[in-house]
């Protein structure tokens, strides 16, 4: 990005799962120590979409709360986009559902996903600045829902404590002339040679359900290489952030709040010693929530904004990793 775009955030809002599942119960389902799993992950509690939740229905409670943050309705809105890793349903979209879910089912509003498994957000958040700095949209919804509890493996001790349900909306919008909010820096660099470290085998067109050539229920859960997810990812992101701060033209300092992935307890406090970020200003909410995976980002953000951390004309630093690998990161004036 060479100049900055003019983006406001217009609101967030959440959608936590009534369900709340304690750390312990993994203690005991896997035969560990009681405080094992805590100790592991950082995470303490999660949510856990009931058994008639669906991602889409879970998005549609998110965007409500956002639009209404936002001040606007849901028929106002130019576009809606889903950043969801794994998808409800292979077909349609998830952003149909989202808007059928919403009843805006026939409004015609332009709906569709970004897929960027833990870096959706970031994505849309690019994507959707050069739409609007075009004068193609003027609001859009961006939704994040996910549901990675029914795609575990149950006996997996580093990815089962890790994960909780939940889901994150946030309204984009333009920045009216006399307000100076804007998406400062944008960056974000794949690394395929880790596409394997984090992976769902199975569920497209390589691995189909029914092949007789691969009867793996488990090509069908989530496979992750914690170790060497962080290997990659720490030796990516100083030098993304070198070059993120550069094209903003700020030093770390100038950062009023940061606002991680919440992928690990482990991974977040190495992100935070390797990068030197500010422990007073960086969001954390994975004990309450586990990795929400696409809404991780967007959730952190709607905590940061709604509990007063990040203030209108402050300076916030989205960063992470995801899937791919890939590492990511924005600085937005909010």
């Amino acid at each position: 990005m060479d100049a900055p775009a003019g983006l406001r955030i217009l609101g967030t809002g959440c959608h936590h799962p009534a369900q709340r599942v304690a750390s312990t119960v993994f203690d005991t389902r896997l035969g560990l120590a009681p405080g094992s799993s805590e100790a592991a992950t950082g995470v303490a509690m999660r949510g856990v979409a009931g058994d008639d939740d669906t991602a889409s229905w879970m998005a549609a409670r998110a965007a409500e709360a956002a639009l209404q943050a936002a001040g606007i309705d849901g028929s106002a809105l130019d576009a809606i986009v889903s950043t969801c890793a794994v998808m409800e349903q292979p077909i349609p979209c998830q952003a149909a559902l989202v808007q059928r879910a919403l009843g805006l089912g026939s409004s015609g509003i332009p709906a569709f996903d970004i897929n960027a498994t833990c870096l959706g957000f970031l994505v849309a958040l690019d994507l959707i600045a050069a739409s609007i700095a075009a004068g193609r949209y003027r609001r859009v919804l961006v939704v994040a829902s996910e549901v990675p509890s029914r795609g575990l493996r149950a006996d997996d001790p580093v990815t089962a404590p890790l994960f909780g349900d939940g889901a994150a909306a946030v309204v984009l919008g333009t920045a009216a002339p006399d307000e100076n909010s804007a998406l400062l820096a944008w960056r974000m660099e794949t690394f395929a040679d880790g596409a394997d470290a984090c992976r769902i085998r199975g569920g497209g067109t390589r691995i189909a359900p029914g092949d007789p050539r691969h009867d793996d229920r488990d090509a069908y859960r989530f496979e992750m290489d914690g170790p060497a997810t962080f290997r990659m990812a720490g030796r990516r992101l100083p030098r993304l952030l070198a070059r993120l701060l550069g094209a903003a033209g700020l030093a770390l300092d100038d950062i009023d709040c940061v606002v991680p992935h919440q992928a690990s307890g482990g991974g977040l406090d190495r992100i935070v010693q390797a990068l030197r970020l500010p422990e007073a200003r960086t969001v954390r909410i994975l004990a309450e929530h586990g990795n929400q995976v696409a809404a991780s980002l967007p959730h952190a953000l709607h905590h940061a904004i709604d509990g007063g951390r990040l203030q209108r004309g402050q300076i916030c630093l989205l960063l992470g990793t995801g899937a791919g690998l890939s590492v990511g990161g924005a600085v937005l004036r909010y």
